[in-house]
C-alpha cells in the first residue's frame, strides 16, 4: 500500500454544474438517500430473512436437511461472485439504469421464489435474487457516493446507510419471524416485491440520468477471473461446515480461488479498462475500511447465527419473539451511527473510532460466553447493546472512508468492493464459526457418559460459547489491523492540504 509520505491527489469530479450532485438534486437528495437506503435494506435483510422461514419451507416443499443450506448458499454465491461485474456495469452503463434494473430483477426473482412449487424452483429463484442484488448493491452505494459531497451531509447520509448495513441482518430476523408466524413463509420473499416497487417508483422520479463513464469496453477476462475466483472462494467456505475442511470440494475450491484471484490482480495491472482499478484497494485508508467491513461481516455471524439458536432452542423463544429480541441492538446501531459519523468521526477520525468499535464487538461476544442454560434475556441484553454500539462505530465510518475521494467514474467499482468485503466476510464467518461450534459440541459429547437432554443442551451451549470466543478474537484482530492501516488525522490533513491547490473542492472531504 502507498506510503503516508507519498501524497496522492484524490480524483476530482468533472468541472461544471453537472459535477455537483448536491446542486443537481437540490433538496431531493435526502429523498434519494431514503430510496437507496430502502433498496440496500432489501438486499441486506434477504441474507437472513429466509433463515427463519426455512423450517416451514422445508415442510411445505419436502426437501432434506442436507439440501436446505442451498436456499441460503445460492443467494450468497451469486451475490458475492458477481459484485465486481455489477460495479463495473454501474460505472459503464449508468448508476440510475443499473439501480432500476436491479430492483426490477430482484422483485421478479422474489416473486418467483415465493411462488415456488418445488425445491429446485426455490433455489433457482434465490440464485437469481443474488444476481440482481450484485447489480443493485453497488449501484445504490455509488449513487450515494456521488450525491453527497458536502462533508456534514455526507456524514449524515453514510451514517444512515452504514447503520442499515449493520442492522439489516437483525431486521431480517425480526421481519422473518413476524411474516412466518403471522402469514406464511412465502411472504418472506413476496415482501421484497412491495419494497422494490416503492424504491423503483422513487428512483425513477428522483435519480438523475447519466453518471456513466461512456463507451468503454468490458474487460471480459478480468470479469471471468474475478467472478469465478470469488465464486470458488464463497463456495469453498460454504462447503467447509457440511463437507469438512479436508473434503476435496472444500480445499480444491479454496485453492482454485487463490489462483484465480491472483491471476485477476495481475490482469488488473495491465488492463486498459480494469474491472477493479487497483488504486482503489491499495490506498491505506480504503484498505483499512474494506478490512473493517470484512471483519464486521465475519464476526457478526457469531450473534446472528448462534444467538438465534440460543434464544429459540435454549430459551424457547418463538420466531417472532426471537426477532424482537434483537431490537435493542438495532436501536443502538441507529443512534450510534449518527453520533459517530456526525460528531465523533470528524473530530477523532476512523483510526480511533473503528478500532473502538472492534473492541466493543469483542467485549459483546465475550459477554455472550457467560450465558448459561438457565440464563434469561436480561443476561443477553447487555451484549446486544454493546454489539449495536460497536457495529454503529464500525460500519458507517468504514462505508464512508471506503468511497472517499473516489473518481466519480470509479464509484461503482469502489462500491462493489464494499459489498464484496461484506459478503466474503459473511461466508468466512459462517464457515469458520460453524466448524468450530460443531467440533466443540462433538468433543463435549464424547467426554460425557450419556447423551441425556441435559447433556445435549450443555453441548449446544458449549458450541455457542466457542463460536462467540472465536468471534471476539476476529474483532480484536480487526482492531489491530485497522489501527495499523488507517492514517492519522495529521497525515490525512497534510495530504488534503497538498491536494488543495489542485482539488480544492474535494480537500475538506478528504480532511475527515
Amino acid at each position: 500500500m502507498p506510503s503516508p509520505s507519498t501524497p496522492q491527489k484524490p480524483a476530482a469530479p468533472p468541472a461544471g454544474p453537472a459535477a455537483t450532485p448536491t446542486s443537481t438534486h437540490g433538496s431531493r437528495r435526502w429523498l434519494v438517500l431514503a430510496t437507496v437506503a430502502l433498496a440496500q435494506l432489501m438486499v441486506v435483510l434477504d441474507a437472513t430473512i429466509v433463515n427463519i422461514a426455512l423450517p416451514s419451507a422445508q415442510l411445505d416443499l419436502a426437501f432434506s436437511d442436507n439440501d436446505r443450506q442451498w436456499v441460503v448458499t445460492a443467494y450468497a454465491l451469486a451475490f458475492g461472485s458477481l459484485l465486481l461485474l455489477g460495479g463495473r456495469l454501474s460505472d459503464m452503463l449508468g448508476r440510475r439504469r443499473m439501480f432500476l434494473i436491479g430492483l426490477v430483477g430482484f422483485a421478479l426473482a422474489s416473486a418467483l421464489g415465493g411462488a415456488a412449487v418445488n425445491f429446485p424452483m426455490l433455489v433457482g429463484a434465490r440464485a437469481l435474487q443474488g444476481v440482481f442484488a450484485a447489480v443493485l448493491a453497488p449501484a445504490a452505494l455509488s449513487v450515494l457516493t456521488t450525491t453527497f459531497t458536502d462533508p456534514k451531509e455526507r456524514g449524515r447520509a453514510f451514517g444512515v446507510f452504514g447503520a442499515i448495513a449493520g442492522m439489516g441482518g437483525a431486521i431480517g430476523l425480526l421481519l422473518g419471524g413476524f411474516l412466518t408466524q403471522n402469514l406464511d413463509w412465502r411472504w418472506n420473499l413476496y415482501v421484497n416485491v412491495l419494497i422494490a416497487v416503492i424504491a423503483f417508483v422513487a428512483g425513477t422520479v428522483l435519480l438523475p440520468r447519466g453518471g456513466h463513464s461512456g463507451r468503454q469496453s468490458l474487460d471480459a477476462p478480468g470479469v471471468l477471473l474475478g467472478s469465478v475466483g470469488l465464486f470458488a472462494l464463497v463456495f469453498g467456505f460454504s462447503q467447509a461446515e457440511p463437507q469438512g475442511w479436508d473434503a476435496p470440494v472444500t480445499w480444491v475450491s479454496l485453492a482454485l480461488s487463490v489462483v484465480l484471484l491472483v491471476a485477476f490482480v495481475l490482469r488488473q495491472r495491465t488492463s486498459a479498462n480494469p474491472v477493479l482499478p487497483l488504486g482503489i484497494i491499495l490506498d491505506r485508508d480504503r484498505g483499512g475500511a474494506f478490512i473493517a467491513i470484512l471483519v464486521a461481516g465475519s464476526g457478526m455471524f457469531g450473534v446472528f447465527l448462534f444467538l438465534t439458536y440460543y434464544l429459540q432452542a435454549t430459551l424457547e423463544f418463538s420466531p417472532m419473539r426471537t426477532g424482537t429480541a434483537f431490537l435493542p441492538m438495532v436501536v443502538s446501531i441507529i443512534i450510534t451511527a449518527q453520533i459517530q459519523n456526525n460528531i465523533l468521526l470528524p473530530r477523532l477520525g476512523p483510526r480511533i473510532i473503528v478500532p473502538i468499535g472492534m473492541a466493543l464487538g469483542a467485549l459483546a461476544m465475550f459477554s455472550f460466553t457467560l450465558l448459561e442454560v438457565d440464563s434469561t434475556y436480561i443476561h443477553v441484553l447487555p451484549g446486544l447493546i454493546l454489539l449495536g454500539v460497536g457495529m454503529g462505530s464500525i460500519m458507517p465510518p468504514s462505508f464512508q472512508i471506503a468511497t472517499l475521494g473516489i473518481d466519480r467514474r470509479q464509484a461503482g467499482a469502489a462500491s462493489a468492493m464494499v459489498s464484496t468485503s461484506q459478503q466474503v466476510g459473511g461466508a468466512i464467518g459462517t464457515a469458520l464459526l460453524n466448524t468450530l461450534a460443531a467440533t466443540a459440541a462433538t468433543s463435549y459429547i464424547a467426554t460425557q457418559s450419556s447423551q441425556t437432554p441435559q447433556v445435549m443442551a450443555e453441548a449446544a451451549l458449549h458450541s455457542y460459547s466457542t463460536a462467540y470466543t472465536a468471534s471476539a478474537v476476529i474483532f480484536l484482530l480487526g482492531g489491530i489491523a485497522t489501527v495499523s492501516l488507517f492514517r492519522t488525522r495529521t497525515d490525512r490533513a497534510a495530504r488534503a492540504a497538498a491536494s488543495a491547490p489542485l482539488d480544492g473542492d474535494q480537500a475538506p472531504v478528504v480532511a475527515h
